[in-house]
C-alpha cells in the first residue's frame, strides 16, 4: 500500500465558481501507476468545498441559485458584524458541501458514475488563487 500527495493549484472567480477537477485528479492518479485504491481530495480553506455533480451549464446554474435560496448572501450574519471581508455566506456555504470527497478507483481509472465530476466550488465573495490536496492510497 502506497500513499501519494498531491496539489491542484487553480484561480476562481469567487461567487458560486463551479470548477470542474475530474481530469486534474485523474491525470495525477494516472501518474502514481496505482491500480485500484481511494483519491482523497481536500479543501484547505473554510469558503469552498468539493463534490460530484453532472457538470454541465444547466445544472452548474441550478446549483448556484438553489445555493443563494439556501444561504443568501444578503442576510444580515452576524459574522458579519464583527468580519469586513463580509462573506458569512461563504463559510456557511462551504460548510454546508464539507471539505473533502473521496473517490474510489480500479483499473488505474476513478470510479465514478457516467455523468458524475469532481467538482471545487468557490463560494468566497471574490476571486481567489485556490489549492486542493489530492491523497492517493492505492496499490
Amino acid at each position: 500500500m502506497r500513499m501519494i500527495s498531491r496539489k491542484i493549484r487553480f484561480s476562481t472567480q469567487g461567487n458560486v465558481d463551479i470548477v470542474n477537477l475530474t481530469e486534474r485528479v485523474a491525470r495525477n492518479l494516472e501518474e502514481t501507476g496505482l491500480g485500484k485504491g481511494l483519491v482523497n481530495i481536500f479543501v484547505p480553506g473554510a469558503t469552498a468545498g468539493v463534490a460530484t455533480m453532472e457538470y454541465e451549464p444547466g445544472l452548474v446554474e441550478d446549483f448556484s441559485e438553489l445555493i443563494e435560496r439556501l444561504v443568501p448572501k444578503d442576510k444580515g450574519y452576524l459574522h458579519n458584524e464583527t468580519h469586513l471581508d463580509r462573506n458569512a455566506h461563504s463559510h456557511l456555504r462551504a460548510t454546508l458541501l464539507g471539505p473533502s470527497l473521496s473517490v474510489p478507483f480500479e483499473n488505474g481509472e476513478l470510479a465514478l458514475g457516467t455523468w458524475q465530476q469532481i467538482i471545487f466550488v468557490d463560494f468566497d465573495n471574490r476571486p481567489r488563487k485556490r489549492e486542493v490536496i489530492i491523497q492517493i492510497i492505492g496499490e
